[in-house]
Protein backbone atom coordinates (compact mmCIF):
# COMPACT_ATOMS: atom_id res chain seq x y z
CA UNK A 1 0.00 0.00 0.00
CA UNK A 2 3.10 2.24 0.00
CA UNK A 3 2.44 3.32 3.60
CA UNK A 4 3.69 2.20 6.99
CA UNK A 5 1.55 -0.54 8.53
CA UNK A 6 -0.58 0.90 11.34
CA UNK A 7 0.70 -1.45 14.08
CA UNK A 8 4.23 -0.11 13.60
CA UNK A 9 3.16 3.16 15.22
CA UNK A 10 2.45 1.26 18.44
CA UNK A 11 6.01 -0.07 18.36
CA UNK A 12 7.23 3.49 17.89
CA UNK A 13 5.17 4.56 20.93
CA UNK A 14 7.01 1.87 22.91
CA UNK A 15 10.38 3.07 21.67
CA UNK A 16 9.40 6.61 22.73
CA UNK A 17 8.51 5.41 26.25
CA UNK A 18 11.74 3.46 26.52
CA UNK A 19 13.78 6.49 25.47
CA UNK A 20 11.84 8.80 27.82
CA UNK A 21 12.69 6.50 30.74
CA UNK A 22 16.32 6.33 29.59
CA UNK A 23 16.34 10.14 29.46
CA UNK A 24 15.26 10.09 33.12
CA UNK A 25 18.43 8.12 33.85
CA UNK A 26 16.90 4.63 34.09
CA UNK A 27 17.26 1.72 31.68
CA UNK A 28 14.57 -0.88 31.16
CA UNK A 29 17.18 -3.50 32.02
CA UNK A 30 17.69 -1.87 35.43
CA UNK A 31 13.93 -1.75 35.98
CA UNK A 32 13.48 -5.41 35.16
CA UNK A 33 16.49 -6.42 37.28
CA UNK A 34 14.71 -4.79 40.24
CA UNK A 35 11.56 -6.77 39.42
CA UNK A 36 9.65 -3.78 38.02
CA UNK A 37 7.31 -4.13 35.07
CA UNK A 38 5.22 -1.43 33.40
CA UNK A 39 2.48 -3.14 31.36
CA UNK A 40 0.11 -1.19 29.14
CA UNK A 41 -3.41 -1.04 30.56
CA UNK A 42 -4.90 1.29 27.94
CA UNK A 43 -3.85 2.50 24.49
CA UNK A 44 -5.30 4.95 22.00
CA UNK A 45 -4.12 6.35 18.70
CA UNK A 46 -5.43 8.81 16.13
CA UNK A 47 -4.15 8.32 12.62
CA UNK A 48 -4.14 11.66 10.80
CA UNK A 49 -1.93 10.79 7.83
CA UNK A 50 0.15 7.77 6.91
CA UNK A 51 3.90 7.76 6.77
CA UNK A 52 5.19 6.67 3.38
CA UNK A 53 8.00 4.18 3.10
CA UNK A 54 11.37 5.92 3.42
CA UNK A 55 9.88 8.96 5.18
CA UNK A 56 12.02 10.17 8.05
CA UNK A 57 9.81 10.22 11.13
CA UNK A 58 10.48 11.26 14.71
CA UNK A 59 8.79 9.95 17.85
CA UNK A 60 8.06 12.65 20.43
CA UNK A 61 7.00 11.34 23.83
CA UNK A 62 6.15 12.92 27.15
CA UNK A 63 4.79 11.67 30.43
CA UNK A 64 1.56 13.53 31.09
CA UNK A 65 0.54 11.88 34.34
CA UNK A 66 2.51 10.20 37.07
CA UNK A 67 1.55 8.77 40.41
CA UNK A 68 3.39 6.21 42.50
CA UNK A 69 1.17 3.51 40.96
CA UNK A 70 0.30 4.69 37.42
CA UNK A 71 1.77 6.62 34.53
CA UNK A 72 0.45 7.99 31.25
CA UNK A 73 2.54 8.73 28.18
CA UNK A 74 1.51 10.70 25.13
CA UNK A 75 3.33 10.36 21.84
CA UNK A 76 3.33 12.06 18.48
CA UNK A 77 4.85 10.67 15.34
CA UNK A 78 5.91 13.60 13.21
CA UNK A 79 7.38 13.70 9.75
CA UNK A 80 10.79 15.26 9.45
CA UNK A 81 14.28 14.77 10.81
CA UNK A 82 14.46 16.08 14.35
CA UNK A 83 17.37 13.80 15.25
CA UNK A 84 19.62 16.75 16.06
CA UNK A 85 17.17 17.72 18.79
CA UNK A 86 17.13 14.28 20.48
CA UNK A 87 16.21 14.72 24.13
CA UNK A 88 14.99 18.27 23.59
CA UNK A 89 12.09 19.53 25.69
CA UNK A 90 9.73 21.48 23.48
CA UNK A 91 7.79 24.48 24.69
CA UNK A 92 4.10 24.29 23.95
CA UNK A 93 1.86 21.38 23.17
CA UNK A 94 3.29 20.18 19.88
CA UNK A 95 6.78 19.39 18.62
CA UNK A 96 7.86 20.87 15.31
CA UNK A 97 6.90 18.98 12.19
CA UNK A 98 3.68 17.65 10.76
CA UNK A 99 1.90 15.21 13.08
CA UNK A 100 1.03 11.91 11.42
CA UNK A 101 -0.21 9.99 14.45
CA UNK A 102 -0.82 10.95 18.06
CA UNK A 103 -1.90 8.83 20.96
CA UNK A 104 -1.23 7.69 24.44
CA UNK A 105 -0.76 4.75 26.73
CA UNK A 106 -1.56 4.17 30.38
CA UNK A 107 0.46 1.84 32.56
CA UNK A 108 0.51 0.46 36.08
CA UNK A 109 3.64 -0.47 38.04
CA UNK A 110 3.72 -4.17 38.94
CA UNK A 111 6.28 -6.57 40.36
CA UNK A 112 7.52 -9.67 38.60
CA UNK A 113 4.51 -11.57 40.05
CA UNK A 114 2.26 -9.00 38.30
CA UNK A 115 1.05 -7.52 41.59
CA UNK A 116 0.59 -3.72 41.64
CA UNK A 117 3.21 -1.81 43.59
CA UNK A 118 4.00 1.75 44.59
CA UNK A 119 7.17 2.88 42.86
CA UNK A 120 7.92 5.51 45.53
CA UNK A 121 8.12 2.74 48.16
CA UNK A 122 9.74 -0.05 46.14
CA UNK A 123 12.41 1.92 44.25
CA UNK A 124 12.31 5.52 45.52
CA UNK A 125 15.38 6.54 43.50
CA UNK A 126 13.60 5.66 40.23
CA UNK A 127 10.49 7.52 41.36
CA UNK A 128 12.60 10.60 42.15
CA UNK A 129 14.37 10.50 38.78
CA UNK A 130 11.10 10.24 36.86
CA UNK A 131 9.48 12.97 38.96
CA UNK A 132 12.44 15.26 38.29
CA UNK A 133 12.08 14.80 34.53
CA UNK A 134 8.30 15.32 34.66
CA UNK A 135 8.70 18.48 36.70
CA UNK A 136 11.43 19.76 34.40
CA UNK A 137 9.23 19.08 31.36
CA UNK A 138 6.24 20.81 32.92
CA UNK A 139 8.22 23.89 33.91
CA UNK A 140 9.52 24.27 30.32
CA UNK A 141 6.01 24.56 28.83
Amino acid sequence: MKVVYHANYLNWFEIGRTEWIRHAGISYREMEEKGLLLPVTYMEASFLQPAQYDDWVTVCTCMTEMTALRVRFESRIVIGDLAASHGTVYRGDEPPGETLVHGGTRHVWVNDAWKPLRLDREVPEFYAKMQALVQGTQSAD
